[in-house]
């Protein structure tokens, strides 16, 4: 029985088994699902005592999905503080833009990864995120990058760069470790593109996406009738990628049992797909991707260690957005100018004012949920550039850890001794003074280098050298 406590969701689908699949990852985070088949069922559904009740909305697109986006004008008309989240196996940015304009909150593409389903229903029942700004969208602007073109210039994110461009002539494994959205797949098919198998598959598969029944199947195929259900023969995707590259994301939600099949095919070259009598040979090179610490999961006994050794061959440690947010002028322009070329968009430039808001939030969700929020500030602003006004979620949630990180230096100054007597490091007083400054002068980053007789470039630079961009936010 459903807690009384729950969260309601209503799923707009008449889909038997997309309902089950929402209803049951809705359920891991104490939701409630009720459905509608269709957009007049879902208005019905509204006047209901249900319908009063209701925390989100999450409407499956079919068709050309013009009943969608109306259904979505409709539902914002009525309920304009009801999140509406957009469901689509179409990836075109063009639907993203039509969606949000319309009032979509977010925007997922199938096949649905639970992960990014319930982080978008957390944002959109979140006080302090409601419009969803703060937690990435599903949308990807999809383009392959060279390494020279992939933006960044903190020490930590060019070292990993050149470990990762090292090992692109190579036939070795991959493990590229990083916190969601830091851009893990980006440096894989970078990799892949500098790689002499650049011309050959690149194939992506997402372990967390798919339910550990069927991950066995998926990946190294099947025989017909080697199990109930399986009325035809399958090629998995490691078959499927033979001769290329093989690139496994979130690799620490395999189940053991396929992590065992893994490690044969890494030593062996060989898979055995359900139901097979013998082997077949597969030349696949395979870089790995998680955003857990694979050594941790090793130590607990939840990863297999000759797995993980056998992974790790090469290793990439991507650093989170908010340990080089000295790239974070840079890397807004680059995305901009991506977004730019997108159907529907337009050019767009941003004013230094909300450059400097953006490097006072500490991006949780990484380049991934700033390129999402640049995103949406780009889909409904009316000017010819982004200001701070574009952005008022960032700013929002911005003031508020500005408040409460400061409040403590604020009230005592800036302390000079440590407790033994003797004088701090210098680097610790300065640190204090620029988050002093940043507390006072409320984040406008022109001011705070004004006052403190530094150029506004030098002072971005210190903030990354003095890792002032993981507090100040």
């Amino acid at each position: 029985m459903a807690k009384a406590n729950a969260k309601l969701l209503m799923l707009v689908d008449d889909e038997p088994a997309q309902r089950r699949l929402v209803g049951a990852i809705a359920a891991r985070a104490g939701w409630r699902t009720i459905f509608a088949d269709d957009a007049d069922a879902a208005r019905a559904v509204l006047e209901t005592e249900q319908g009063l009740l209701l925390d989100a909305v999450l409407i499956d697109q079919y068709g050309s999905g013009e009943a969608a986006i109306d259904l979505i004008g409709t539902l914002r008309e009525r309920r304009p503080a009801l999140p509406v989240l957009l469901l689509t196996a179409n990836g075109s940015v063009d639907v993203a833009v039509r969606a949000m304009r319309a009032g979509a909150s977010d925007y997922l593409i199938k096949p649905l990864a639970p992960e990014r389903m319930l982080g978008a229903l957390d944002a959109a029942v979140s006080s302090r995120a409601n419009v969803g700004e703060l937690r990435p969208l599903a949308e990807k602007i999809k383009a392959v990058l060279g390494f020279d073109e992939i933006v960044g210039a903190a020490p930590q994110f060019r070292a990993a760069l050149a470990i990762a461009a090292k090992a692109a002539r190579a036939r070795v494994p991959v493990l590229i470790e990083g916190e969601n959205g830091t851009g893990k797949e980006l440096i894989a098919e970078a990799i892949h593109a500098a790689s002499p198998r650049a011309k050959k598959p690149w194939t992506v598969f997402d372990c967390s996406a798919m339910p550990p029944n069927q991950i066995e199947s998926e990946l190294f195929g099947h025989e017909r009738g080697a199990f109930t259900g399986a009325f035809d023969r399958k090629i998995g995707r490691l078959q499927q990628a033979d001769g290329g590259t093989v690139f496994l994301d979130e690799i620490a939600e395999l189940p053991p049992e396929t992590q065992s099949k893994l490690v044969r095919m890494l030593n062996a070259g060989e898979i055995m797909p359900l139901g097979a009598r013998v082997s077949r040979d597969v030349d696949v090179r395979v870089i790995a991707a998680s955003s857990r610490c694979l050594q941790r999961e090793v130590a607990e006994g939840r990863f297999r260690e000759d797995l993980y050794y056998r992974l790790n061959v090469v290793h990439v440690a991507i650093p989170p957005l908010r340990d080089r947010v000295g790239d974070i002028p840079a890397l807004a322009r680059h995305l901009l100018a991506r977004i730019a070329g997108q159907p529907g968009m337009r050019g767009l430039g941003i004013t230094d004012e909300a450059l400097s808001l953006l490097m006072t939030y500490d991006w949780p969700g990484n380049v991934r949920q700033l390129q999402n929020a640049l995103f949406r500030a780009a889909v409904l602003c009316e000017g010819e550039a982004l200001t701070s006004a574009d952005f008022p979620q960032v700013a929002l949630q911005t003031h508020d850890n500005v408040t409460r990180l400061l409040a403590p230096v604020a009230e005592t100054g800036v302390t000079l001794f440590e407790s033994d007597g003797h004088i701090r490091n210098l680097e610790e007083i300065e640190a204090d003074v620029i988050r002093l400054a940043i507390g006072h002068y409320r984040g406008r980053m022109t001011e705070v280098a004004r006052r403190l007789g530094i150029g506004r470039s030098t002072l971005y630079r210190k903030l990354g050298e003095l890792g002032i961009g993981e507090v100040a936010a």
